[in-house]
C-alpha cells in the first residue's frame, strides 16, 4: 500500500470529506486505513470484575484507502503517490503533483 502508518492524509470522499487526520493503522488485507479521530463508533462494555460499572468506549472503524489522499508539504495540498527506483537500487515514494519529489 502507498499509505503508511503516521502519514498525514486528507479524506476526499464520504461524510468526513475535507478532514485532515493522521493514519493510526494500515490494513492491507482489507485495503483500508484507520484514522485518528475519524469514523469512531461506540462499543458498550459489559460489567466485569476489572470494570464493575461497564460503560462505553470509542473504536476506530476502517476507511477504504481509495477515499484518502496523502497531504504533502504540510499544507492542504494532496498528491497521488508513486514509486521510483534509484540508481543504487533503493525504492522510494514520490509525490506525483510535486514533479516526482521524494516523500518522507
Amino acid at each position: 500500500m502507498k499509505i503508511r502508518t503516521n502519514d498525514t492524509v486528507k479524506v476526499v470522499a464520504g461524510k468526513h470529506k475535507g478532514t485532515i487526520a493522521k493514519v493510526v493503522q494500515v490494513l492491507p488485507a482489507k485495503n483500508a486505513v484507520k484514522l485518528e479521530g475519524i469514523n469512531l463508533i461506540k462499543r458498550f462494555v459489559k460489567p466485569s470484575q476489572l470494570n464493575p460499572r461497564g460503560g462505553s468506549k470509542d473504536i476506530h472503524v476502517a476507511i477504504d484507502v481509495s477515499k484518502v489522499a496523502l497531504v504533502v508539504d504540510g499544507k492542504d495540498a494532496t498528491s497521488r503517490i508513486g514509486y521510483e527506483i534509484k540508481k543504487d537500487g533503493s525504492k522510494v515514494r514520490v509525490a506525483r503533483s510535486l514533479g516526482n519529489k521524494e516523500v518522507k
